[in-house]
């Protein structure tokens, strides 16, 4: 090789480490507050129209059976395309992908308010969860790429992670204030000035990323996508029609199958969907495991407590929004000590920490009474709980990303969060069907007076509150096997510059 051409070479070489950098972010905060509203936006979007049903249902009169459609249709579009969302984010660009998920959200969240038919509404909802799906796993990666490992990047991940615990309670202030005082329709608008903001923000703040080389494993991704949402479809109906129902028995099956079938396509695949080989690493193996466990308890505690408070206790929904706000707090207490601490003390710590700390939430919460005071028997275990729920979102949200191949990045943050929406609708039917069950069984015994009542719903709660404790136990031990005290030697990711030049 001549010295002209090696000297043309280094030049080259040269002009992409300074054009590069032009790429990144100067200003990390704010790439930070783009992602973590990003995140907020798509987590509130399922507990903030829980608290409006009944609003919905008057205005586009539903039919009883048709209302869980409004949350269903978010949820199955939502849960079902994670994966295939975080794969396209890996793909085509993660910042690309996140604007165009933006901008899907906000359309179907425009739509979805000013429905006038209680089937344009679904549809705008499945809208929206498709562009949840995108939008989701790709936030995740654009933190993971956009903030080094280290003390920088735990920072990000308290921050993001206070944001993804702490949503499901804000969703439920926020639903019962915008009920109270606006119309159910603001619900819907809120997210129009937010996504446009996101989609105006973000070629300016993320880092620009591109596409890697491959083809779309369509195969993988139409049996996933299909076993995933008849999973979560299945689930949802169990808990309102029980597991016994012939529906539901079939749905499940199906999804089984398609599922089982998708694992088999993956393990022979050229180009898969989802290398197998991701869960090769304990570590992150133990955080899919906990993010499943936790999203499970949670989702069905925060969906059974809002019961208890407003049917039981008598709040109003304004009420009971309000008293899960110290929620919120104590997971941003529980998100920024994690964020201090693992870097020093490795990811097993706070994750078996925090879930022993859920797990008490949940089981003081089941020694309540149809005489409870929130002060007394609800406050206390709800700080305890949301204290552990900061620190185990951190932990898994770290492990899960830390040392993941560049171009598998986006698939690691969908299955995380696969893992918190399948463990949602799980915890939700069956604790649900627990509740159900055991509140069913209590008023066949004697004369139905309001006393009894009250008695029968408590002790349906308080079962299913035990359950929930016992989800958060089997996310203990799932982490105590898996997971080692200290993280094993990352594989360390390329700087910034090389994805930007590549």
């Amino acid at each position: 090789m001549s010295a002209n051409q090696k000297d043309k070479e280094i030049t080259q070489v040269e002009s992409k480490i300074v054009i590069a950098p032009k790429s990144v972010p100067r200003k990390l905060n704010l790439a930070l507050a783009v992602i973590a509203l990003a995140q907020l936006m798509v987590v509130l979007d399922t507990a903030i129209v829980n608290v409006a049903l009944p609003s919905i249902q008057r205005s586009l009169h539903f039919n009883p059976t048709d209302l869980e459609w409004v949350v269903n249709a978010y949820t199955i579009a939502f849960g079902g395309l994670l994966l295939l969302g975080g794969r396209t984010g890996d793909m085509f660009g993660r910042r690309r992908m996140f604007i165009i998920g933006a901008l899907l959200f906000t359309t179907g969240s425009l739509a979805g308010g000013l429905a006038n038919s209680s089937t344009f509404l679904i549809i705008a909802r499945a809208a929206q969860g498709v562009g949840g799906a995108i939008l989701a796993p790709t936030a995740l990666s654009l933190l993971a790429q956009t903030f080094t490992e280290g003390k920088e990047r735990n920072r990000a991940f308290g921050v993001y992670s206070a944001v993804s615990a702490g949503g499901g309670a804000v969703g439920l202030l926020l639903g019962g204030i915008i009920t109270n005082y606006f119309s159910w329709r603001w619900i819907m608008f809120v997210n129009v000035p937010i996504g446009l903001l996101l989609a105006f923000a973000a070629p300016r703040v993320l880092v620009r990323s591109e596409g890697r080389p491959g083809r779309l494993d369509l195969p993988g991704a139409v049996t996933v996508s299909a076993g995933a949402m008849l999973l979560v479809y299945g689930l949802s109906r169990a808990a309102v029609h029980g597991w016994s129902d012939s529906t539901t028995v079939a749905t499940l099956a199906a999804s089984f199958v398609l599922l089982v079938t998708f694992v088999a396509i993956e393990a022979r695949g050229r180009f898969p969907l989802m290398p197998l080989g991701i869960f090769g690493n304990r570590n992150r193996s133990g955080a899919y495991a906990l993010s499943l466990a936790v999203g499970a308890a949670l989702s069905g505690l925060l969906f059974l407590l809002t019961l208890f408070l407003q049917n039981v206790l008598g709040f109003s929904p304004l009420q009971a929004g309000f008293a899960f706000l110290p929620t919120a707090l104590g997971i941003v207490v529980g998100a920024g000590l994690t964020s201090r601490l693992i870097g020093r003390v490795g990811p097993r710590v706070p994750m078996t920490t925090g879930t022993l700390l859920a797990a008490t939430g949940m089981f003081w919460l089941s020694a309540i009474t149809p005489r409870a005071s929130y002060a007394s028997d609800v406050l206390g275990p709800l700080v305890i709980l949301a204290v552990g729920l900061g620190m185990t979102f951190v932990a898994t949200s770290v492990v899960a990303i830390s040392g993941v191949k560049p171009n598998e990045s986006g698939l690691a943050s969908a299955l995380l969060n696969v893992g918190r929406q399948l463990g949602g609708s799980l915890g939700i039917a069956i604790m649900g069907t627990i509740a159900a069950t055991v509140t069913r069984d209590q008023l066949a015994t004697g004369p139905l007076t309001h006393a009894a009542v009250n008695s029968a719903l408590t002790a349906g709660f308080s079962s299913a509150f035990v359950a929930a404790g016992i989800f958060a136990i089997g996310g203990f031990v799932a982490t105590f096997i898996l997971v080692r005290h200290r993280q094993g030697p990352a594989v360390a990711s390329p700087p910034v510059e090389a994805e930007v030049a590549a």
